[in-house]
Protein backbone atom coordinates (compact mmCIF):
# COMPACT_ATOMS: atom_id res chain seq x y z
CA UNK A 1 0.00 0.00 0.00
CA UNK A 2 0.94 3.68 -0.84
CA UNK A 3 2.43 5.31 2.56
CA UNK A 4 -0.91 7.32 3.98
CA UNK A 5 -0.84 11.33 2.96
CA UNK A 6 -3.61 14.24 3.79
CA UNK A 7 -4.78 15.95 6.72
CA UNK A 8 -5.64 13.09 8.46
CA UNK A 9 -2.63 11.09 8.15
CA UNK A 10 -1.56 9.15 11.44
CA UNK A 11 -5.26 8.54 11.85
CA UNK A 12 -5.88 5.24 13.38
CA UNK A 13 -9.18 3.51 12.39
CA UNK A 14 -10.86 0.05 12.59
CA UNK A 15 -13.73 -0.45 10.33
CA UNK A 16 -15.97 -3.41 10.43
CA UNK A 17 -17.46 -4.92 7.36
CA UNK A 18 -20.97 -4.09 5.55
CA UNK A 19 -22.61 -2.42 3.31
CA UNK A 20 -23.83 1.09 2.16
CA UNK A 21 -22.74 3.84 4.00
CA UNK A 22 -19.79 2.41 6.81
CA UNK A 23 -17.43 1.90 3.69
CA UNK A 24 -18.10 4.93 2.41
CA UNK A 25 -17.51 6.28 5.67
CA UNK A 26 -13.67 4.68 5.70
CA UNK A 27 -13.26 5.48 2.26
CA UNK A 28 -13.67 8.85 3.40
CA UNK A 29 -11.06 8.64 5.79
CA UNK A 30 -8.77 6.63 3.94
CA UNK A 31 -9.20 8.95 1.47
CA UNK A 32 -7.56 11.83 3.28
CA UNK A 33 -4.57 9.57 4.89
CA UNK A 34 -6.16 8.17 7.82
CA UNK A 35 -4.44 4.22 7.90
CA UNK A 36 -7.66 1.77 7.79
CA UNK A 37 -7.88 -1.63 8.70
CA UNK A 38 -10.51 -3.75 7.58
CA UNK A 39 -11.71 -6.35 9.97
CA UNK A 40 -13.72 -9.22 7.57
CA UNK A 41 -15.06 -12.36 7.89
CA UNK A 42 -12.30 -14.79 6.87
CA UNK A 43 -12.76 -15.58 2.86
CA UNK A 44 -14.32 -12.37 1.91
CA UNK A 45 -13.92 -10.84 -1.21
CA UNK A 46 -13.80 -7.44 -2.69
CA UNK A 47 -16.93 -6.09 -3.65
CA UNK A 48 -16.57 -2.69 -4.67
CA UNK A 49 -12.53 -1.85 -5.44
CA UNK A 50 -13.27 1.73 -5.77
CA UNK A 51 -15.03 2.38 -1.93
CA UNK A 52 -13.00 -0.48 -0.62
CA UNK A 53 -9.96 1.01 -1.84
CA UNK A 54 -6.93 1.65 0.93
CA UNK A 55 -7.93 -0.62 3.50
CA UNK A 56 -5.32 -3.14 5.24
CA UNK A 57 -7.62 -6.01 5.72
CA UNK A 58 -7.26 -8.68 8.48
CA UNK A 59 -9.70 -11.78 8.27
CA UNK A 60 -11.07 -12.50 11.79
CA UNK A 61 -13.67 -15.01 12.74
CA UNK A 62 -16.08 -12.83 15.66
CA UNK A 63 -17.22 -16.05 16.75
CA UNK A 64 -14.07 -17.18 18.23
CA UNK A 65 -12.56 -15.96 21.36
CA UNK A 66 -9.47 -15.52 19.36
CA UNK A 67 -10.95 -13.67 16.92
CA UNK A 68 -13.23 -11.42 19.28
CA UNK A 69 -9.43 -10.83 21.65
CA UNK A 70 -7.87 -9.61 18.47
CA UNK A 71 -10.78 -7.22 17.48
CA UNK A 72 -10.26 -5.66 21.76
CA UNK A 73 -6.40 -5.47 20.71
CA UNK A 74 -6.77 -3.45 17.54
CA UNK A 75 -9.40 -1.15 19.43
CA UNK A 76 -7.35 -0.10 22.23
CA UNK A 77 -4.72 0.76 19.71
CA UNK A 78 -7.37 3.08 17.23
CA UNK A 79 -8.46 6.58 17.43
CA UNK A 80 -11.61 5.53 15.22
CA UNK A 81 -14.32 2.83 15.51
CA UNK A 82 -16.55 2.21 12.80
CA UNK A 83 -19.50 -0.75 13.01
CA UNK A 84 -22.63 -0.84 11.07
CA UNK A 85 -24.58 -3.88 12.77
CA UNK A 86 -28.32 -3.34 14.09
CA UNK A 87 -28.09 -2.50 17.98
CA UNK A 88 -26.98 -4.87 19.93
CA UNK A 89 -24.69 -6.97 18.08
CA UNK A 90 -21.23 -5.58 18.63
CA UNK A 91 -22.72 -5.85 22.40
CA UNK A 92 -23.62 -9.74 22.54
CA UNK A 93 -20.07 -10.03 21.31
CA UNK A 94 -18.35 -8.35 23.51
CA UNK A 95 -17.11 -5.67 21.38
CA UNK A 96 -19.82 -2.85 22.22
CA UNK A 97 -18.51 0.74 23.43
CA UNK A 98 -18.94 0.36 27.53
CA UNK A 99 -16.58 -2.34 26.53
CA UNK A 100 -13.72 -0.65 24.01
CA UNK A 101 -14.32 2.21 25.92
CA UNK A 102 -13.12 1.17 29.50
CA UNK A 103 -10.13 -0.08 27.57
CA UNK A 104 -9.32 3.06 25.05
CA UNK A 105 -11.39 6.24 26.96
CA UNK A 106 -9.76 8.31 23.56
CA UNK A 107 -11.44 6.01 21.03
CA UNK A 108 -14.29 7.20 19.24
CA UNK A 109 -16.63 4.76 18.37
CA UNK A 110 -19.07 5.40 15.63
CA UNK A 111 -22.08 3.69 15.18
CA UNK A 112 -23.42 3.80 11.28
CA UNK A 113 -27.42 2.88 11.39
CA UNK A 114 -30.44 3.51 9.32
CA UNK A 115 -33.25 4.11 12.58
CA UNK A 116 -30.37 4.73 14.95
CA UNK A 117 -29.52 3.03 17.94
CA UNK A 118 -32.95 3.34 20.18
CA UNK A 119 -36.67 3.98 19.02
CA UNK A 120 -39.33 1.58 18.04
CA UNK A 121 -37.95 0.48 14.42
CA UNK A 122 -34.06 0.65 15.62
CA UNK A 123 -34.10 -3.39 15.59
CA UNK A 124 -36.09 -3.45 12.44
CA UNK A 125 -34.44 -4.57 8.87
CA UNK A 126 -34.70 -1.61 6.34
CA UNK A 127 -32.90 -0.13 3.50
CA UNK A 128 -32.10 3.49 2.48
CA UNK A 129 -35.49 3.30 0.57
CA UNK A 130 -37.51 2.98 3.82
CA UNK A 131 -35.19 5.46 5.74
CA UNK A 132 -35.91 8.35 3.35
CA UNK A 133 -39.53 7.56 3.25
CA UNK A 134 -40.11 8.27 6.83
CA UNK A 135 -37.80 11.64 6.85
CA UNK A 136 -40.31 13.32 3.65
CA UNK A 137 -37.61 13.27 1.71
CA UNK A 138 -39.08 10.45 -0.88
CA UNK A 139 -42.12 11.97 -0.47
CA UNK A 140 -40.83 15.13 -2.92
CA UNK A 141 -39.37 12.81 -5.20
CA UNK A 142 -41.30 12.34 -8.90
CA UNK A 143 -44.12 13.25 -10.89
CA UNK A 144 -46.70 14.74 -8.96
CA UNK A 145 -49.66 11.73 -10.31
CA UNK A 146 -47.11 9.25 -9.69
CA UNK A 147 -45.51 7.11 -7.32
CA UNK A 148 -42.50 8.51 -5.62
CA UNK A 149 -39.04 7.70 -7.17
CA UNK A 150 -36.26 6.42 -5.41
CA UNK A 151 -32.75 8.76 -5.87
CA UNK A 152 -30.95 5.45 -5.71
CA UNK A 153 -28.99 5.35 -2.49
CA UNK A 154 -27.66 8.77 -2.29
CA UNK A 155 -30.07 10.56 -0.56
CA UNK A 156 -30.00 8.31 2.77
CA UNK A 157 -27.02 5.94 2.59
CA UNK A 158 -24.54 8.47 1.46
CA UNK A 159 -26.37 12.23 1.98
CA UNK A 160 -27.93 11.43 5.49
CA UNK A 161 -25.85 8.64 6.12
CA UNK A 162 -22.12 8.31 5.69
CA UNK A 163 -21.46 12.13 5.23
CA UNK A 164 -23.10 12.63 8.49
CA UNK A 165 -20.91 9.49 10.39
CA UNK A 166 -17.77 11.11 9.12
CA UNK A 167 -18.76 14.18 10.22
CA UNK A 168 -19.80 13.35 13.30
CA UNK A 169 -16.01 11.39 13.65
CA UNK A 170 -14.46 14.97 13.22
CA UNK A 171 -16.45 16.57 15.67
CA UNK A 172 -15.58 14.33 17.82
CA UNK A 173 -11.93 13.75 17.37
CA UNK A 174 -11.78 18.36 17.31
CA UNK A 175 -13.80 17.95 21.08
CA UNK A 176 -11.26 14.84 22.15
CA UNK A 177 -8.76 17.38 22.08
CA UNK A 178 -9.99 19.06 24.60
CA UNK A 179 -10.88 16.71 26.43
CA UNK A 180 -9.03 14.00 26.23
CA UNK A 181 -11.88 11.20 25.62
CA UNK A 182 -13.26 9.47 23.05
CA UNK A 183 -17.38 8.93 22.97
CA UNK A 184 -19.89 7.02 21.10
CA UNK A 185 -21.16 8.71 17.60
CA UNK A 186 -25.05 7.50 17.30
CA UNK A 187 -25.04 8.06 13.08
CA UNK A 188 -28.98 7.27 11.73
CA UNK A 189 -29.54 7.96 8.29
CA UNK A 190 -32.80 9.03 9.58
CA UNK A 191 -31.34 11.73 11.43
CA UNK A 192 -28.92 12.37 8.78
CA UNK A 193 -31.64 12.99 6.31
CA UNK A 194 -33.89 15.14 8.44
CA UNK A 195 -31.37 17.45 8.87
CA UNK A 196 -30.88 17.51 4.94
CA UNK A 197 -34.15 18.71 4.88
CA UNK A 198 -33.93 21.36 7.09
CA UNK A 199 -34.26 23.92 4.26
CA UNK A 200 -37.24 22.68 2.94
CA UNK A 201 -38.53 22.65 6.91
CA UNK A 202 -37.88 26.08 6.91
CA UNK A 203 -39.89 27.03 4.12
CA UNK A 204 -43.01 25.27 4.70
CA UNK A 205 -46.25 26.91 3.47
CA UNK A 206 -44.01 28.62 0.61
CA UNK A 207 -45.95 28.27 -2.77
CA UNK A 208 -42.57 28.07 -4.89
CA UNK A 209 -40.42 25.99 -2.96
CA UNK A 210 -42.64 23.14 -1.59
CA UNK A 211 -41.89 19.19 -1.04
CA UNK A 212 -45.52 18.24 -2.58
CA UNK A 213 -44.21 15.88 -5.22
CA UNK A 214 -43.94 17.84 -8.49
CA UNK A 215 -44.92 20.82 -7.76
CA UNK A 216 -42.71 23.89 -6.60
CA UNK A 217 -39.79 25.88 -8.40
CA UNK A 218 -37.23 23.15 -7.62
CA UNK A 219 -39.58 19.96 -7.56
CA UNK A 220 -39.67 19.84 -11.39
CA UNK A 221 -42.86 21.91 -12.21
CA UNK A 222 -41.15 25.21 -13.24
CA UNK A 223 -39.81 25.17 -17.34
CA UNK A 224 -36.58 27.41 -15.95
CA UNK A 225 -35.49 24.39 -13.06
CA UNK A 226 -36.18 21.32 -14.95
CA UNK A 227 -34.57 18.99 -17.53
CA UNK A 228 -35.16 18.39 -21.44
CA UNK A 229 -34.81 16.08 -24.22
CA UNK A 230 -32.66 17.09 -27.11
CA UNK A 231 -32.91 15.57 -30.92
CA UNK A 232 -30.88 13.00 -30.15
CA UNK A 233 -32.24 12.01 -27.33
CA UNK A 234 -30.07 12.65 -24.68
CA UNK A 235 -31.17 15.62 -21.94
CA UNK A 236 -29.74 18.45 -20.58
CA UNK A 237 -30.42 20.58 -17.39
CA UNK A 238 -31.66 24.11 -16.97
CA UNK A 239 -31.19 25.95 -13.80
CA UNK A 240 -31.83 29.70 -14.34
CA UNK A 241 -33.45 30.89 -11.28
CA UNK A 242 -32.07 34.12 -10.91
CA UNK A 243 -33.62 36.39 -13.88
CA UNK A 244 -30.25 38.01 -15.27
CA UNK A 245 -29.50 34.04 -15.60
CA UNK A 246 -33.28 33.61 -17.25
CA UNK A 247 -32.97 36.69 -19.74
CA UNK A 248 -29.52 34.89 -21.09
CA UNK A 249 -30.78 31.42 -21.33
CA UNK A 250 -34.04 32.85 -23.18
CA UNK A 251 -31.40 34.86 -25.71
CA UNK A 252 -28.84 32.59 -26.24
CA UNK A 253 -31.04 29.60 -26.77
CA UNK A 254 -33.35 31.37 -29.03
CA UNK A 255 -36.60 30.85 -27.15
CA UNK A 256 -39.72 33.14 -27.33
CA UNK A 257 -39.78 36.48 -26.97
CA UNK A 258 -43.03 36.35 -24.71
CA UNK A 259 -41.33 33.84 -22.45
CA UNK A 260 -39.07 36.65 -21.39
CA UNK A 261 -41.97 38.29 -19.09
CA UNK A 262 -43.96 36.25 -16.02
CA UNK A 263 -40.87 33.98 -15.04
CA UNK A 264 -42.20 33.34 -11.37
CA UNK A 265 -45.80 33.16 -12.38
CA UNK A 266 -46.64 29.39 -11.63
CA UNK A 267 -49.24 29.44 -14.22
CA UNK A 268 -46.83 29.81 -17.18
CA UNK A 269 -44.55 27.30 -16.62
CA UNK A 270 -46.45 24.17 -17.75
CA UNK A 271 -46.97 26.14 -21.09
CA UNK A 272 -43.29 27.80 -21.21
CA UNK A 273 -42.08 24.15 -20.66
CA UNK A 274 -43.88 23.15 -23.85
CA UNK A 275 -42.51 25.32 -25.82
CA UNK A 276 -38.91 24.98 -24.46
CA UNK A 277 -38.99 21.32 -25.09
CA UNK A 278 -39.87 22.12 -28.26
CA UNK A 279 -37.26 24.41 -28.57
CA UNK A 280 -34.42 21.65 -26.98
CA UNK A 281 -36.07 19.37 -29.65
CA UNK A 282 -34.35 20.79 -32.54
CA UNK A 283 -30.85 19.96 -31.50
CA UNK A 284 -28.34 17.57 -30.55
CA UNK A 285 -26.94 17.57 -26.72
CA UNK A 286 -23.48 18.37 -28.29
CA UNK A 287 -24.97 21.53 -30.69
CA UNK A 288 -26.63 22.54 -27.27
CA UNK A 289 -23.58 22.51 -25.01
CA UNK A 290 -21.71 24.54 -27.94
CA UNK A 291 -24.09 27.19 -27.48
CA UNK A 292 -24.95 27.40 -23.59
CA UNK A 293 -22.34 25.59 -21.63
CA UNK A 294 -20.19 27.81 -20.28
CA UNK A 295 -22.32 30.39 -20.21
CA UNK A 296 -24.74 32.18 -17.38
CA UNK A 297 -27.56 30.12 -18.27
CA UNK A 298 -27.16 28.02 -15.82
CA UNK A 299 -27.03 24.84 -18.16
CA UNK A 300 -25.00 21.50 -18.29
CA UNK A 301 -25.47 18.38 -19.98
CA UNK A 302 -26.85 15.04 -18.15
CA UNK A 303 -24.67 12.47 -18.71
CA UNK A 304 -23.86 9.00 -18.01
CA UNK A 305 -21.07 7.76 -15.68
CA UNK A 306 -18.17 7.39 -18.03
CA UNK A 307 -19.41 10.39 -20.43
CA UNK A 308 -19.27 12.39 -16.76
CA UNK A 309 -15.29 10.95 -16.42
CA UNK A 310 -14.42 12.26 -20.14
CA UNK A 311 -15.95 16.14 -19.14
CA UNK A 312 -13.12 18.56 -19.79
CA UNK A 313 -14.21 20.18 -16.94
CA UNK A 314 -14.29 17.25 -14.71
CA UNK A 315 -10.86 16.25 -16.52
CA UNK A 316 -9.25 19.70 -15.57
CA UNK A 317 -10.61 19.35 -12.24
CA UNK A 318 -8.87 15.44 -11.92
CA UNK A 319 -12.32 14.47 -10.80
CA UNK A 320 -11.34 10.68 -11.88
CA UNK A 321 -8.51 8.54 -11.14
CA UNK A 322 -6.65 6.16 -13.26
CA UNK A 323 -5.43 3.63 -10.25
CA UNK A 324 -3.71 0.03 -11.34
CA UNK A 325 -5.91 -0.33 -14.21
CA UNK A 326 -8.96 1.11 -12.43
CA UNK A 327 -10.98 4.22 -12.61
CA UNK A 328 -11.66 5.47 -9.07
CA UNK A 329 -13.04 8.80 -7.82
CA UNK A 330 -10.69 11.22 -6.41
CA UNK A 331 -10.66 12.38 -2.71
CA UNK A 332 -12.70 15.24 -1.76
CA UNK A 333 -12.64 18.06 -0.63
CA UNK A 334 -9.41 19.30 -1.84
CA UNK A 335 -6.73 20.71 0.12
CA UNK A 336 -4.05 22.96 -0.36
CA UNK A 337 -1.08 21.48 1.58
CA UNK A 338 -1.82 18.07 2.63
CA UNK A 339 -3.64 16.81 -0.51
CA UNK A 340 -5.91 12.80 -0.04
CA UNK A 341 -4.46 10.26 -2.23
CA UNK A 342 -6.03 6.87 -3.87
CA UNK A 343 -3.92 4.02 -2.48
CA UNK A 344 -4.44 0.58 -2.79
CA UNK A 345 -5.63 -1.67 -0.19
CA UNK A 346 -3.35 -4.52 1.39
CA UNK A 347 -3.27 -7.83 3.36
CA UNK A 348 -1.65 -6.94 6.44
CA UNK A 349 -3.95 -5.98 8.92
CA UNK A 350 -2.48 -8.61 11.76
CA UNK A 351 0.85 -6.14 11.10
CA UNK A 352 -0.35 -3.45 11.14
CA UNK A 353 -2.08 -3.69 14.49
CA UNK A 354 1.26 -4.89 15.70
CA UNK A 355 3.35 -1.91 14.87
CA UNK A 356 0.29 0.21 16.28
CA UNK A 357 1.06 -1.37 19.44
CA UNK A 358 4.96 -1.05 18.95
CA UNK A 359 3.69 3.00 18.55
CA UNK A 360 5.35 3.12 15.14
Amino acid sequence: MNQPSGPLSGLKVIEFSGIGPGPHVAMLLADLGAEVVRIERPGTQVSNPVVERARHRLPLDLKTDEGRAMCREAASQADVLIEGFRPGVMERLGLGPDELLARNPRLVYARMTGWGQDGPLSTAAGHDINYIAITGALAAIGKADETAIPPQNLVGDFGGGSMYCAFGIMAALYERERSGKGQVVDAAIVDGTTSLMSFFFGVRGRPFITTERGKGMLGGAAHFYRCFTCADGKEISLGAIEPQFYAELLVKAGAPADMAQGQMNAANWEENAEKLAALFATKTQAEWCELLEGSDACFAPVLELDEARDHPHMKARGAYVEHEGEWHTAPAPRFSRTPGAVRSSADDGTDVVARWKRGA
